[in-house]
């Protein structure tokens, strides 16, 4: 009898496990994902988007004497490419969030839901840098989404579901855990970016997918692997909550490009040697090496030497931390920093803002009457600075865009002219009254990246 009564349990227990939701202890989980898949996979979509592909040109196509020599009929033609991702509806009206390298250059986005309900989509903000786009399908409401979860909340070890549409396949789930927190570039886009890691294996076409956690939140949007044969290794890279939350807010007031607040700020990571020299008893935090008279730090009254340690109470070690930091805060929002100078450790407040447009950057593009017609020149201020990544110290005239005529005397897009016959310029007047002289030759000293270059060339 003792025997059968044991036998009935048995067989009854598994029926109970099985129950319609979600598994709230260690010993349910290990049973089954099942009624999490269920409660989070429907928002989680398909993306098909077309991308038309311009064939490659060269700057000497647009040069008068040049452009014959690239006159070959049934060459120029614009090619039509397919993009394959994955996407996750955040509210019921069809806010879905994706990565940038899947929509962000689309001609059509098409969008199908785990019931195969099919939705065109727009994009209403996209940021290449990132990694991040947010789309809104059209005439879409009453659909299921994943709730943000505060990134952090979140902590090594965690379980986690990886969540999207891997080789063109169909929905997919995988399974792992969070093995990684503010990981830096190792991703798409610039490589600038603040990553969870997680050993959940994501494939191509899993990009803008799901990354859970055991409650059904979206924890971060999956964004590439790091593998050297093409596969997935096991070390996979998401984007955080905090940072889509902070996409989807901006996209919701209307704005089309994504602002992040301007730090006006060089700094390095403190490793075991600058830790000694500084005074720390161990390395971390982020010493300033270099700021901007405008920077919201240096209005702050932090100096070159401090040691940054926190943003809100959140360490950082990176650069690349301090602009996630920054971005999850917002323009227009307070943060309280924590600086160590001189042994002192204290908090200060930074106000979030915008890299100032001013003095204002005067575009002035070179007419036909002109030497290098087409050029267009800026003044170079702290928004020009920010818009192509130009090191804080830049003086001079940013080339823009160089003009098929400036290419021929070496002169590339993102240039900075400092002086024209060794005399300086810091306006665009400045250069083109230099080259209505009836000089018999010019030369340039440019700024072009971490060199300085010297051009010379003939009227």
């Amino acid at each position: 009898m003792i025997r059968l009564v044991l036998a009935a349990a048995l067989f009854v227990l598994p029926a109970q496990v099985h129950a319609e939701r979600v598994p709230t202890s260690a010993a349910e989980i290990q049973l089954s994902f099942v009624p999490l898949v269920k409660e989070a996979a429907p928002a989680v979509v398909n993306i098909y988007a077309k991308v038309l592909r311009q064939p490659r040109s060269t700057p000497l196509q647009s040069d008068p004497f040049f452009e014959r020599f690239f006159r070959r009929p049934g060459t120029e033609r614009p090619q039509v490419q397919n993009s394959l991702g994955s996407g996750v509806i955040l509210s019921p009206d069809g806010i879905v969030v994706s990565n940038y390298h899947v929509v962000g250059m689309a001609t059509e986005i098409n969008v199908v839901l785990a019931d195969r309900r099919e939705f065109t989509a727009r994009v209403l903000l996209g940021d290449a840098e990132n990694d991040l786009a947010i789309l809104q399908l059209d005439g879409a409401s009453d659909l299921p989404y994943l709730a943000l979860r505060a990134s952090d909340t979140v902590e090594v070890g965690e379980l986690a579901l990886a969540i999207g549409n891997p080789f063109g396949v169909g929905q997919t789930v995988s399974s792992g855990i969070v093995s990684g927190l503010a990981r830096s570039g190792a991703a798409e886009g610039t490589g600038r970016g603040y990553f969870i890691q997680t050993d959940a294996p994501i494939n191509p076409g899993n990009s803008g997918g799901a990354l859970i956690d055991v409650a059904g939140r979206l924890i971060g949007v999956n964004t590439s692997i790091l593998t050297r044969s093409g596969g997935s290794n096991g070390i996979g890279f998401a984007i955080p909550a905090d940072l889509v939350g902070a996409f989807v807010a901006q996209a919701r007031a209307g704005k089309t490009d994504f602002e992040s607040p301007w730090a006006g700020m060089a700094g390095q990571s403190v490793d075991i040697d600058i830790a000694e020299a500084f005074g720390l008893d161990r390395p971390g935090g982020v010493i300033v090496s270099g700021l901007h008279p405008e920077s919201p730090f240096a209005r702050a009254e932090v100096e070159i030497g401090d040691v940054i340690t926190a943003v809100n109470g959140q360490p950082v070690n990176t650069p690349s931390e301090m602009v996630y930091r920054m971005s999850v805060t917002g323009l227009g929002e307070t943060a309280r920093v924590t600086v160590v100078r001189g042994g002192d450790r204290r908090d200060i407040d930074v106000l979030l803002m915008d890299a100032p447009d001013s003095p204002p950057r005067d575009t002035l593009t070179l007419s036909r009457a002109e030497v290098f017609e087409g050029m267009q020149l800026m003044r170079v201020n702290p928004a020009v600075m920010a818009e192509f990544n130009l090191p804080l110290e830049t003086e001079g005239v940013l080339v823009a865009q160089a003009g098929p005529t400036a290419l021929r005397v070496g002169l590339r897009s993102g240039d900075v002219i400092e002086a024209v016959n060794d005399q300086a310029v810091t306006h665009p007047r400045d250069v083109v009254q230099a080259f209505a002289t009836q000089a018999r030759g010019y030369t340039l000293t440019v700024q072009r990246g971490a060199q300085r270059v010297l051009l010379r060339f003939g009227r």
